[in-house]
């Protein structure tokens, strides 16, 4: 059996391959961070206590909702965090979050505080009920937008505008097809 043949261009590249492998390698180190700088991912937690703007909005007509009202947990942790909140009469939410927080999840309570209202962000998951945490770290800069995955209708909803600081998430109530299983 002969060995194949190689000719033109092909030869050529396979000689320049074969050489970029017996070439040392040079070491790639990162570009440093100047000291008046921290990495974005070493540090996303809240150095000094902030106020986060929280804002209710009915998933299906778009319309802000003002709820009974929030309850606000942090970092992944089922302690409820609502010490520091002031709610305004349209029922926009305003949460003081103490230094050291990284994660926010926030549900809204209808009928005098008795029922929660289900988040949209997770409506069309087989696990409803998993909650959604948000980077505070991204809330204070741009500002996030809940998803709203309850609303399947024709027509696409406007968009709403959110501004640095402010959390705004789509809710709708309860129905029978809801499991509950708090």
């Amino acid at each position: 059996m002969t060995p194949p043949r190689f000719h033109g261009p092909l030869l050529c590249a396979l000689l320049a391959g074969a050489a970029a492998l017996t070439l040392p390698l040079r070491a790639q180190t990162p570009p440093a961070v100047p000291a008046t700088q921290t990495p974005a991912a070493a540090a996303p937690a809240t150095t000094a206590p902030a106020t986060i703007s929280i804002r209710m909005y009915d998933a299906r007509t778009g319309h802000q909702i003002p709820p009974s009202n929030f309850l606000i947990r942090f970092n992944h942790a089922e302690d409820l965090h609502n010490e520091s909140l002031h709610m305004d009469d349209d029922g926009t939410g305003q949460i003081t979050v103490p230094a050291g927080t990284t994660f926010l999840y926030v549900e809204g309570t209808y009928d005098n505080s008795m029922e929660i209202y289900f988040n949209c962000d997770a409506g069309m998951e087989k696990d409803d009920h998993r909650r959604h945490w948000y980077s505070v770290a991204d809330i204070l800069s741009t500002g996030v937008i809940a998803p709203n995955e309850c609303f399947k209708g024709k027509y696409e909803r406007p968009r709403l505008p959110a501004k640095p600081g402010e959390f705004l998430f789509y809710v709708r109530q309860h129905n029978w097809r809801d499991v509950t299983s708090y």
